[in-house]
């Protein structure tokens, strides 16, 4: 992956290439890759998909519903080149809020944490955390299962906190340091792991966080060899298809 300076209006431009790929409500539903995939995780009411859709400058690539905490599938969206996309953006269901019954709690819980303990070309965790709250008990609880990771630096984690707008210069230098002590518990030597304020509203770290995003895909040549292995995998797929037809 690239790790050169990257302007942010060349990172916004890329960030806008942004759209979709594919769902799935099971892990293996997902398509195999060799692509670097970002995974944007949050509270149900903490701006995660207005965040993405910002970022993308997109009103409506990542579905906000209109019952936070019912949308139960992981989307996943493609960057740059058509024919040579060269990251992945995977959004995860928003968790936490209190009307979605147990049982489909547990189920999303489980799913999430596989994903964020497993999935094998997760390169990064975007996490939105309300600024106005800070980490709650369910975002320390989030951040478990992806912590080994982060720690040996095999994922990058960039906590974005969301919402800034709504606070003064006092408050915001309350919510960074905050964050900061908590994040500081998972810092390592070999982790890679940043905090910014962000406003999808004034745009505040929107042009830095497309940057660092931007800086964390993959190079021209690890992109065309990943989209080789793609096509080969569908026509693998297809012929598997033909075949059961056959019979």
């Amino acid at each position: 992956m690239t790790e050169e300076l990257i302007s942010a209006k060349d990172a916004l431009a890329w960030a806008h290439t942004a759209r979709f790929f594919t769902t799935a409500a099971q892990l293996n539903q997902l398509p195999p890759s060799e692509l670097p995939e970002v995974a944007f995780v949050g509270r149900s009411n903490a701006g995660k998909s207005t965040a993405i859709n910002t970022l993308a400058q997109q009103r409506q690539l990542a579905f906000a519903s209109k019952t936070p905490g019912r949308t139960q599938h992981i989307n996943l969206f493609q960057l740059g080149p058509k024919l040579t996309p060269n990251q992945h953006w995977a959004d995860l269901p928003g968790y936490g809020y209190a009307s979605v019954d147990r049982t489909s709690k547990l189920r999303w819980q489980e799913v999430m944490a596989r994903y964020l303990e497993v999935r094998r070309n997760l390169t990064g965790v975007v996490h939105m955390v309300d600024s106005r709250h800070g980490f709650t008990e369910l975002d320390r609880n989030l951040l478990e299962f992806v912590t080994p990771r982060v720690r040996s630096g095999e994922v990058r984690l960039l906590v974005l906190l969301t919402k800034a707008d709504k606070l003064n210069r006092k408050e915001a230098d309350a919510a960074l340091r905050q964050a900061q002590a908590v994040l500081g518990e998972m810092s390592t030597e070999e982790a890679d792991i940043g905090v910014t304020l962000f406003s999808s509203t004034k745009k505040t770290g929107v042009g830095d966080v497309a940057a660092i995003l931007r800086s964390w895909a993959a190079t021209e040549e690890q992109a065309a060899a990943a989209a080789r292995e793609a096509e080969a995998f569908a026509a693998a797929k297809e012929a598997e298809r033909q075949a059961n037809l056959d019979e």
